[in-house]
């Protein structure tokens, strides 16, 4: 089953001197539990192309159809509640809120949904467990470590239950155990639950791990591989 389609994709920037094709005519798409790496050269295209797929950039041509809705069309507002409710994000830089507690930042996404607190409660429970924090629920970031807080990352981009997870240089800040640690998790979750991780990552452990590398230059798709 599909649930994500890119047809005839394209992103160009504008400046004042010159017109740049960051994404060239892209046509792919992803089944349910897929574990796919989309890699290529500083420039290449591969963080516009993911951030096209999560509705954080708009495209200049071409459609992004997830579960059957071409979120290039959508108004922002509208744009803004299915990404809350269909798609989960991991990024670089964590992006937890420093004020919120492990638990607090894994139930806020379903806060925003408008979950009753019970629900909130027992699911981001059952994540921090999954991901093998549960003893640190109460704790805040500036507590955890990167590796910590980065699996914290992870059980919040699952919190809504999305379509998929798209995580942008999830091990850049990582050192390799904990890198190891969290791939591992992220594997785990991807064959017992069925979720589909797409990645954008220089880091050749996250290749080694993927089941489908994608290979982007100058914004155009130049293999796709399946393992």
């Amino acid at each position: 089953m599909k649930v994500l389609e890119l047809k005839n994709l394209v992103k160009i920037y504008n400046d004042s001197e010159v017109k740049v094709k960051a994404v060239d005519g892209v046509n792919l798409s992803f089944a349910k539990g897929e574990f796919a790496a989309i890699v290529g050269p500083s420039g290449s295209g591969k963080t516009t192309l993911l951030n096209l797929i999560g509705g954080l950039d708009s495209a200049t041509e071409g459609e992004i159809v997830v579960d059957g809705t071409n979120i290039a069309t959508l108004s922002p507002s509208k744009l803004i509640d299915f990404r809350l409710r269909n798609i989960g994000f991991v990024f670089q830089a964590y992006n937890l809120i420093p004020v919120l507690t492990a638990k607090e930042n894994v139930e806020f996404i379903m806060e925003l949904q408008g979950a009753k607190r019970t629900l909130r409660d027992e699911r981001a429970m059952e994540l921090l467990n999954a991901v093998g924090l549960g003893d640190r629920a109460n704790s805040r970031p500036s507590k955890m470590s990167g590796g910590q807080q980065q699996r914290v990352a992870v059980a919040r981009a699952l919190a809504s239950k999305p379509k998929f997870v798209l995580a942008d240089e999830p091990t850049a800040n990582l050192d390799s155990k904990s890198t190891e640690t969290l791939l591992d998790i992220m594997e785990k979750l991807n064959k017992e639950e069925g979720i589909t991780f797409i990645f954008s990552t220089h880091d050749q452990r996250v290749v080694k791990k993927a089941h489908r590398v994608i290979t982007v230059e100058d914004g155009h798709v130049v293999s796709d591989e399946k393992k």
